[in-house]
């Protein structure tokens, strides 16, 4: 077979047009994908970002959605742009501590369902649980938080303040793992609860947020 041989400019010019073919790849993966550049999410149990694209990013226009996971149809209803960033529920240190009643959103409006009092897809667990982390980045964090729901919260009809919350485990710096799982000791809860997370990135002063609703049995 014969070789085609190329002036250098075209060479050039080939070699930018396919690293920009590689870049563009790879945003959509991020998008297609949403969790591409995900953020200290917990999947298991899953967050509410993270249950709601798990269960519907490959059909997000199922007719049956209103009716089986309707705080997620609402969710995605407020802002359609919001199913695919489950690393978007974040605050930056200069907007001050996250208010009342709008944790789960960290503020953000786009994410302003997830705020909603509702009967968000709760998994059931014993209350000695594992929750397990990504970090797909590989950013690492200063820092984990993760509280519980007080026994009496309500989640079905009451927003989430830092009133409602006990912290129950927190770390030092989190380095490059990708993935970290760690144990959870629910005392004597019972019923309905919310796990809540702050994962604080390396570095930075951007901190992640997440509700995940649970069960214990």
């Amino acid at each position: 077979m014969a070789l085609i041989s190329l002036p250098a400019n075209s060479k050039s010019l080939l070699v930018r047009v396919f690293a920009t073919f590689l870049t563009v790849g790879a945003l959509m993966a991020s998008v297609l994908t949403g969790v591409a550049e995900a953020y200290g999410t917990p999947t298991d149990p899953p967050s509410r970002t993270y249950g709601c694209w798990n269960r519907w990013h490959t059909d997000p226009l199922n007719p049956v959605m209103p009716q089986a996971d309707p705080m997620c149809w609402r969710l995605w209803q407020s802002d359609p742009s919001a199913r695919w960033y489950t690393e978007g529920v974040y605050r930056d240190g200069a907007e001050g501590p996250v208010p009342n009643g709008r944790l789960c959103s960290a503020g953000q409006a786009r994410y302003g369902a997830l705020d909603e009092p509702g009967r968000w897809q709760a998994v059931p667990r014993s209350r000695q649980f594992t929750v397990t982390v990504i970090d797909r980045t590989r950013l690492g964090a200063d820092y984990l938080r993760v509280y519980l729901t007080k026994q009496g919260y309500d989640a079905t009809t009451t927003r989430l303040g830092w009133n409602h919350l006990d912290l129950v485990m927190s770390t030092g710096r989190i380095t490059n793992v990708g993935q970290l799982s760690f144990m959870l000791d629910a005392a004597n809860r019972t019923g309905r609860h919310v796990v809540y997370s702050v994962w604080q990135l390396g570095s930075s002063d951007r901190a992640y947020y997440s509700c995940t609703d649970i069960i214990f049995q």
